[in-house]
């Protein structure tokens, strides 16, 4: 029979490790029932699958940039939730924004490679149709989906308090704000409002530069061109949230990591490049002694970066085995086991998808994907079959490998590195395709396919554990978010095809008047030479990478987070450290241990606000810059001189008011 819970704020715990023994207890407790799965909430879901692929597709591939459709999505479900003759309930909303921030996860895995196709040439020299697009975003969601549900527990339940899943608290803090309504829905509103406003001006009205750096000092500006050390800083609302949510132990590590890469790596390369003259070294365009700092981190301090990322995946791996062992064990023993009726029953917060339908899932995918690869990519070339069950075997491991890498990501910083892994893909498929005799037009067509995949899978099982961390949160079933999230996942690539197909017909991809694509043109510029043999690889950037990342895990920092600064850049790391710093303070701010805590909370739900307000005005700058409505209200001070110090003294303003707008919280709220 469905209850009607109290209305009320996040339970006591839900941002804290537990003491031994004790269990969270969700904001709907599992032993109550409330409409979840309904007609309106999946329909909604697949509305917004279909407006927000559409959206990010169009907006990512124009300026470069793919928003998180988490927050807008779940900030819509909350608004139109009175407009129904019976309100939706709260987990009837995590069931839209489940479905629905399928679109951002699709859209990412797709724009990063498959327009590369079409700059290479290839879909004129081989063919490449809606079909294949689809199936690639279709077979890398549903991998990341299915890769991803054994892990459920332990990110989510076993690791409670030990991640701070920054994203997914913006958004269930949203949700529950829109619940409860009151004093927690004001003060999230008027976060929302001010973060917003406050990235509006720098998106689109251009008062201040969105990165505030040294060279605005004359010692600063020394220090960049002589030595290539530079601070940078960006002042968005939204990263100083994030930093506030992930706390000050991860955004140290992290900061720690870019601050090796910043201000060790690039003056150490500068220093000896200045002595190479005459030579062109790695995969650079230019002499290291022409370069800035920035050119030399992308050039070679970032390949590094994506070395440390795969170690501490690998780490990370190891790690997790037993979870690993014991969850495919338990799924291999229910194929061959009857419920018996002594077996104690799951709670329904605790219910996931019965591992033996996860492994026949994989199965079925897997043989997809090789009938795929074997019968329609690779065909024409000789020996189809046994070049398709490569491509099979290369998606699947390496898929499998970095699952765990994209969720332990998202939980930590709330930003999945899925382009540095891209990248290591398409290098290792490239060179295990050229092993096996496969080179030019069908390598690098095989290739970009493969690295569709994966990046779709990676895309996917990052944003989901989200997902699953929300409904953890609130009381949703697991199992529900697991089967609906596959058809947010079947409509966002039917959407998605279709758009790239659209703009490749009326823009195109590359050229003058082209769309940016820029991390498509990125992978079309790496697959070139990979698929030609002797091509450099700069493996001994990434063995640093993977040194550093063992020497972090000997001495006890965690390696992911250590390696995602070295890879992520400075100016968005600098800002999370500030952040952690305030929820430092804010949470040690009186000796009364319960008013501090309520302090802290406050803090959150501001930081939540500023995620979601700069989520909604992203995109809406984003439409400004698309349809070229931002030349009526750009002002053009961000490329004046006082740019950078009124961006410093704003953002400065803005932590303050974080800070001491926390403290504000009585002992009694």
């Amino acid at each position: 029979m469905s209850q009607t819970p109290e209305v009320k704020g996040m339970p006591a715990g839900a941002f804290e490790v537990l003491p031994a023994g004790k269990e969270y207890s969700p904001y709907i407790a599992a032993d109550t029932v409330l409409p979840e799965v309904t007609f309106r909430s999946v329909v909604l879901g697949l509305i917004m699958a279909i407006v927000f692929s559409a959206a990010a597709a169009f907006l990512g591939l124009k300026i470069g940039q793919v928003f998180e459709a988490a927050i807008p999505i779940a900030i819509i479900a909350v608004g139109v939730a009175p407009l129904f003759k019976r309100k939706s309930t709260i987990l009837e909303n995590v069931i839209i924004q489940s479905i629905g921030a399928a679109s951002g996860l699709v859209v990412a895995g797709a724009i990063f490679t498959l327009p590369a196709l079409f700059i290479l040439g290839l879909d004129q020299a081989i063919g490449f149709d809606l079909f294949k697009i689809f199936m690639v975003s279709f077979l890398g969601g549903a991998l990341g989906i299915l890769f991803l549900i054994p892990f459920r527990k332990y990110f989510v339940k076993e690791m409670h308090g030990h991640f701070p899943f920054p994203e997914a608290t913006a958004t269930t803090q949203v949700l529950v704000a829109g619940e409860k309504g009151g004093a927690q829905a004001k003060i999230l509103v008027k976060s929302m409002i001010i973060g917003g406003v406050f990235d509006f001006l720098v998106h689109s009205v251009g008062a201040f530069n969105e990165v505030f750096t040294s060279r605005i000092f004359g010692l600063g500006k020394a220090l960049a061109d002589k030595s290539k050390i530079v601070f940078k800083m960006d002042v968005l609302s939204a990263v100083m949230g994030l930093g506030y949510i992930i706390g000050l132990k991860y955004t140290s590590i992290i900061a720690a990591g870019s601050l090796l890469s910043w201000f060790l790596l690039v003056p150490v390369i500068y220093y000896f490049g200045q002595y190479i003259p005459a030579e062109i070294v790695g995969n650079g365009t230019t002499l290291i002694s022409a370069m800035s700092a920035e050119e030399i981190f992308s050039t070679y301090v970032r390949f590094i970066g994506i070395g440390a990322i795969a170690m501490a995946g690998i780490i990370g791996i190891l790690k997790s085995s037993k979870i690993i062992v014991q969850a495919f064990g338990m799924g291999f023993r229910q194929m061959f086991r009857k419920t018996a009726a002594g077996d104690a029953k799951v709670p329904r917060t605790q219910t996931d998808l019965s591992m033996k339908y996860v492994i026949l899932g994989l199965v079925v995918t897997i043989l997809v994907i090789w009938v795929f690869f074997s019968f329609s990519v690779l065909q024409p070339v000789p020996q189809p079959l046994k070049l398709g069950l490569i491509a099979t075997l290369t998606v699947f491991v390496i898929s499998f490998l970095f699952t765990s890498v994209a969720a332990r990501a998202i939980a930590i910083v709330g930003t999945n590195p899925v382009s540095g892994m891209t990248m290591m893909t398409l290098i290792l498929s490239s060179l295990v395709l050229v092993a096996a005799g496969l080179t030019g037009q069908y390598g690098m067509y095989a290739a970009l396919l493969i690295g569709g995949v994966v990046c779709t899978a990676l895309s996917m099982s990052g944003g989901f554990i989200t997902d699953l961390k929300i409904g953890y949160w609130l009381g949703s079933t697991p199992v529900k978010q697991q089967k609906f999230k596959m058809l947010g996942v079947v409509v966002s690539a039917m959407t998605v095809g279709l758009v790239i197909f659209l703009l490749n017909q009326t823009y195109g991809f590359s050229g003058s008047d082209a769309l940016a694509a820029p991390q498509a043109n990125a992978m079309a510029a790496l697959i070139q030479p990979l698929m030609n043999p002797g091509a450099q690889v700069p493996w001994l950037l990434y063995g640093v990478g993977i040194l550093t990342a063992l020497i972090m895990e000997f001495i006890g920092v965690p390696p992911l987070a250590f390696a995602l600064g070295m890879y992520i850049p400075l100016e968005l790391n600098t800002p999370l450290v500030i952040g952690g710093l305030i929820a430092h303070m804010v949470s040690r701010s009186c000796k009364d241990k319960d008013w501090a805590n309520k302090r802290y909370e406050k803090g959150i739900l501001i930081a939540s606000g500023f995620i979601a307000g700069g989520a909604i005005i992203g995109v809406f700058s984003a439409i400004l810059k698309y349809f070229d409505f931002e030349r009526f209200i750009h002002l053009g001070w961000a490329e004046k001189a006082q740019g950078e110090p009124i961006a410093l003294v704003m953002f400065i303003a803005l932590a303050l008011y974080l800070y001491f707008d926390s403290r504000r919280a009585g002992k009694e709220d």
